[in-house]
């Protein structure tokens, strides 16, 4: 029978509760999270449990990385599922502060990333966004301490950079990626695929076929212009507006123009309706 995770809401309360675990000669794992969960966050979970005895859980939808324009108040709350998908996976922590907890009235820093965080992706259509991470993940790693943290790597910027910020701050915390998990058509499962109306579901499949396509014509020695170009004209002709296509370093995110510049990663933003997508693959 699954238990109910112990829910705190408040840093002294947090602090206790981890100082508990610590005393139990327990390991942490933190799976940082908006809610919204599906089965890409508990994935993220299961890894964790191999990764250490006991895993929190952060509840937080994170009022900073969102621009004026985008969809903070709308984004999907869904905290009873929530807590119900955590209990079933036997999480021992949620971690569920208030915007009031995170971010009081005098409240007055702010972490501001450089190196992979101005790679020119998400950073350069986004420019708000992963000052907005860093600081909020900064915060969950010293509030929660744990010994490893899981990120997944659908929003593989986001992964780099808060690789890099937890190594140039001391954090103590080792980053570990998770692979993308997809539905069975191939589209990356995201919290924020329940805006796609049916047509839009079935367009957005395109994304990555198209990073396939191009993967495969790279692999099989076609110049990476030409199969890049392909892949993008793909997601224009399904109706996406594109905000970027593009292959990258898959360490440092920086643009490559040979397969023999090292691991090579395909990363792609598109909007479809009004809804943005983003996804990546690795080219092997």
């Amino acid at each position: 029978m699954s238990r109910h995770p112990l829910i705190t809401r408040t840093v002294p309360a947090l602090r206790r509760a981890v100082d508990n675990l610590r005393k139990r000669k327990a390991t942490v794992a933190l799976v940082p999270t908006m809610g919204a969960l599906h089965d890409g966050h508990v994935s993220l979970v299961r890894l964790a449990k191999r990764r250490a005895s006991r895993v929190v859980v952060s509840i937080f939808v994170n009022p900073t990385q969102f621009a004026p324009t985008e969809d903070f108040g709308a984004y999907p709350r869904t905290w009873k599922a929530d807590i119900a998908k955590l209990a079933a996976e036997d999480v021992d922590m949620v971690w569920h502060p208030g915007v009031e907890a995170m971010y009081p009235e005098d409240f007055a820093t702010r972490i501001v990333p450089e190196g992979p965080a101005l790679a020119g992706l998400e950073d350069r259509f986004r420019p708000h966004f992963f000052g907005g991470v860093a600081t909020v993940v900064g915060k969950l790693f010293t509030q929660c301490r744990p010994d490893v943290a899981i990120f997944g790597e659908k929003d593989f910027q986001q992964l780099r950079v808060v690789t890099q910020i937890a190594r140039d701050l001391d954090l103590g915390v080792k980053v570990i990626g998770s692979r993308t998990v997809r539905e069975r058509d191939g589209l990356a499962m995201s919290s924020r695929n329940v805006y796609l109306s049916l047509e839009e579901r079935q367009t957005a499949t395109v994304l990555y076929r198209a990073m396939k396509d191009s993967a495969g014509r790279i692999q099989a020695g076609e110049a990476i212009a030409s199969a890049m170009a392909r892949g993008a004209e793909a997601i224009n002709a399904a109706g996406f507006a594109l905000d970027y296509f593009e292959l990258r370093h898959g360490e440092t995110l920086a643009p490559v123009t040979s397969r023999r510049d090292g691991p090579l990663r395909i990363l792609v933003a598109a909007k479809l309706g009004t809804t943005r997508l983003i996804d990546n693959i690795a080219v092997r």
